[in-house]
């Protein structure tokens, strides 16, 4: 496979597949990009990108669904597997395997390039000209506070002491072109970066970059690896080889020198301007507002032509889906093992919006633990899995044998039903709720406090009352079932 190199190659690959689309008609920044990208996300259609914007300069342009499922037939990761160098017919358990692979690999870090050689630096904006203003900054839901610069940048900062540069993706919106906020809380890796500038009383050096390889964004939105890894070795040993950095105008971050645009200043430590409401990953148009920190814009930098990427997230499946989700489940699955655990797979189903976690376990798992009942297994699972971000933020977990494929939706949502009981067979706790899950009370979003339950929906032992499936694969023969693909009376490919 080509190795894509910059987020213009990774176009040309996306066309060669056919899963983009170039709108050529003039497209407003405000909404209407969004809308379209929308409808790409809900029909299964191919990646817009916006040639010509309104009130932009010439070249200018915009482009949606960077992650989003594919739409090319039989190969739906397709934009994660081109985006992390991988095979176009990536599956998500293969994702999540070699997430954690990646993680106990050597990390590659990047290697820095001049100012010549990075064209990041095409055009150089400073003082009063370095201005949001000039470029089509998308406003991405009605309801939305404002413009959000930041639906797929990454945002660079180090902790004070120098020893973790963190890469990663936290909403930002637009105040005004010299000025903007998001969320900078502490469960996000941005919010303990803060923090720790917070504690000494000075502003946050900070660097937002638009575009560049695209692993550098799908990466920087997986809460994985975990914390104090610095994303940019991970992504270089992802890759099997270093990302290009270039030094910012205003501070000694690097960035990545094929990015399409550098926003450079600092953060403040203050809490000083109201940030949202914005239309969140679970689906829903939320009314929440919070005091943010200020990002202070000194320094912009950017290529010939730029393209920025944008992500409206909302409604099942969207890159808050297909790359929060993947991280997650690696995160747990990693911790489970850790701990001795049997467990075949981690998954936080697409469309559950971050709700749901299913862990499925070998047929096996009483003869790995002997003298443990379904109900103590259960109990130990939740243990570690709480430990965990993935864990702490999951309303729902379930536990099923790993006859269940749980990236298929129709095998899952049958043993969620059938297996599952009512009321029985379920442990309570308490632990994080936060408004992004919306299934919680207006009450414990505003504590920060709710139930979480995993359910036990393991199946009885062998010979105790498990009851097979009366399925092709469960009610037939081997020889039958053989007989019947060999003769392929509908011509299906084998």
């Amino acid at each position: 496979m080509t190795r894509i190199k910059d987020l213009r190659e990774y176009l040309h690959a996306l066309d060669e597949l056919g899963d983009l689309k170039v709108i050529k008609r003039e497209v407003s920044a405000d909404l209407e990009a969004a809308a379209i990208t929308r409808l790409a996300y809900e029909r299964g259609l191919p990646a817009p990108l916006f040639d010509r914007v309104t009130g932009a300069a010439p070249g200018f342009r915009l482009f949606g669904a960077p992650a989003g499922l594919s739409s090319v037939q039989g190969k739906p990761w397709a934009r994660v597997a081109l985006s992390l160098g991988l095979p176009l017919d990536l599956t998500p358990e293969q994702l999540v395997e070699k997430l954690i692979a990646t993680c106990g690999a050597t990390p590659v870090p990047p290697v820095a390039v001049s100012r010549e050689a990075a064209p990041c630096k095409q055009n150089v904006l400073l003082g009063d000209e370095a201005s949001l203003d000039r470029f089509p900054v998308p406003k991405v839901h009605q309801e939305d506070g404002g413009p959000y610069p930041g639906t797929w940048g990454v945002i660079i900062a180090r902790t004070p002491d120098g020893r973790w540069t963190n890469w990663s993706i936290a909403r930002i919106m637009m105040i005004d072109g010299k000025h903007m906020t998001g969320m900078v809380v502490p469960p996000q890796h941005i919010g303990q970066v803060w923090q720790e500038w917070a504690d000494i009383g000075n502003p946050v050096p900070f660097a937002l970059v638009q575009g560049g390889h695209p692993a550098i964004s799908c990466v920087g939105g997986m809460p994985f690896p975990d914390a104090e890894v610095d994303e940019s070795g991970f992504i270089g040993a992802l890759l099997g080889e270093p990302l290009e950095v270039v030094t910012c105008e205003t501070s000694d971050l690097q960035v990545p020198a094929s990015a399409e645009i550098v926003i450079e200043g600092h953060l403040s430590v203050g809490r000083d301007a109201i940030e949202g409401p914005f239309g969140e990953m679970h689906g829903y148009m939320s009314a929440d507002t919070s005091a943010q920190p200020i990002y202070s814009i000194e320094a912009i930098t950017y290529r010939d032509d730029p393209i920025w990427p944008i992500v409206p997230e909302g409604r099942p499946v969207d890159e808050c889906h297909t790359i929060s989700m993947p991280g997650l489940s690696a995160a747990a699955l990693k911790e489970l093992r850790s701990a001795g655990l049997p467990v075949t797979m981690v998954w936080l189903p697409t469309y559950a919006a971050n709700h749901w976690l299913v862990i499925t376990v070998p047929q096996n798992w009483r003869e790995r633990l002997p003298g443990i009942d379904s109900a103590e297994f259960t109990r130990r699972i939740d243990e570690i899995l709480r430990s965990t971000r993935a864990g702490q933020m999951m309303p729902r977990a379930f536990v099923l044998d790993d006859d269940i494929d749980p990236f298929n939706d129709q095998e899952l949502i049958w043993a969620l039903a059938t297996r599952v009981h009512p009321v029985k067979r379920v442990k309570v706790s308490e632990g994080w709720a936060t408004p992004l899950h919306t299934c919680f009370t207006p009450e414990e979003k505003v504590a920060g406090r709710g139930p979480l339950v995993i359910h036990d929906g393991l199946l009885p032992a062998p010979g105790e009352g498990r009851l097979a499936h009366s399925s092709f694969a469960g009610a037939y023969p081997g020889d039958l079932q053989k007989r019947v693909l060999e003769a392929n009376d509908w011509g299906l490919s084998q």
